[in-house]
C-alpha cells in the first residue's frame, strides 16, 4: 500500500477534511510519504511544493480552497484508487536574483511567476534585456512579470498574458498597464532564455519583486531564468491534467 502523507492549509474547510481522511487512511509523515496529499487552493499547493522540493515526492492535490488550478476534485472515497491511475506533470520554477540597494542580494524560486511592481505613485520605468542584450530601452508601466507555462493561467493572465500549454518550453514577459510603449503586451521567450529588469529612477520610482507572493522588497535589478535542476512533481486524475486544464481555460 503506498505510504501517504496528508497536510491541509489553515483554512477551517480543509482542516475538517484533513480529519475526516485521516479517520478513513493512514497517513505518515511527510518525510516518509511516497505521495503528499494537499488539501486547499492553489496557493496550498505553492507551499506544499515549495516546502517538499528537497524530498522529490510528488504532490496530489484536493480542492478546498477558492482556486484550484493545480488541484484535483475533493472526494473522500476512493483515495487510494484514485491515487494508483494519477497522472503526473513535472515542472521547472524560475529563480529570481534580486539585487537592492547597497549591494543586497536575494534569492528564491517561483513556480508561477516572478513579477515586479511599482512601490509608489509613479510607474515603473524598466530597461529588459534577454540573455545579455536589451531588448526594450525603457518600458513605463505599473508592473511586470514571467511566467511559467504552469503559472500563465494566474497573475499573467489577469494581467492579460497568454495561457502557455504544458511541455511548450515557452515563458511569457507580460506587461502590467504599460505606458510605453503604449498598449505593449510583453513576449513569448525560449523556456532557455536569461531575463533581466533594471530598474531606472529607482530611488524616484521604486519597484517591489516577489516570487510567487514572497516579497524581496525594493530592488534596482532582476535577473530570471529557468532552473531544470529543480522538478516539481505534479499528480492530477486521468483526463484532468495541467494539458488539459490549460486548454479548457481558454474555450470557457
Amino acid at each position: 500500500m503506498v505510504k501517504i502523507a496528508i497536510t491541509a492549509s489553515e483554512a477551517q474547510i480543509a482542516q475538517r477534511a484533513k480529519e475526516r481522511l485521516e479517520a478513513l487512511y493512514t497517513s505518515v509523515p511527510v518525510e516518509d510519504a511516497e505521495i503528499i496529499v494537499a488539501l486547499g487552493g492553489d496557493g496550498f499547493m505553492l507551499h506544499t511544493l515549495h516546502g517538499t522540493m528537497h524530498l522529490d515526492t510528488p504532490v496530489y492535490g484536493m480542492n478546498c480552497g477558492t482556486v484550484g488550478f493545480l488541484m484535483n476534485e475533493f472526494k473522500e472515497e476512493g483515495l487510494l484508487a484514485r491515487l494508483r491511475v494519477a497522472e503526473m506533470e513535472v515542472i521547472n520554477p524560475l529563480t529570481m536574483t534580486a539585487g537592492g540597494a547597497q549591494g543586497a542580494e536575494h534569492k528564491a524560486l517561483a513556480i508561477n511567476e516572478v513579477s515586479l511592481l511599482r512601490a509608489g505613485p509613479q510607474a515603473a520605468r524598466l530597461r529588459v534585456s534577454v540573455d545579455g542584450k536589451v531588448r526594450m530601452e525603457e518600458l513605463v508601466c505599473d508592473g511586470a512579470l514571467v511566467a511559467t507555462p504552469a503559472g500563465s493561467t494566474a497573475y499573467n493572465y489577469s494581467a492579460r498574458g497568454p495561457i502557455l500549454p504544458i511541455g511548450s518550453d515557452v515563458l511569457a514577459l507580460t506587461a502590467m498597464a504599460a505606458f510605453r510603449p503604449r498598449r505593449w503586451r510583453g513576449a513569448l521567450l525560449p523556456k532557455s532564455a536569461h531575463v533581466r529588469f533594471d530598474i531606472l529612477e529607482a530611488e524616484k520610482r521604486p519597484v517591489m519583486a516577489d516570487a510567487d507572493s514572497r516579497s524581496a522588497g525594493i530592488v534596482h535589478w532582476v535577473e530570471i531564468r529557468s532552473e531544470p535542476r529543480v522538478k516539481h512533481r505534479i499528480l492530477f486524475d486521468p483526463g484532468h491534467g495541467l494539458e488539459e486544464r490549460l486548454l479548457r481555460e481558454q474555450f470557457t
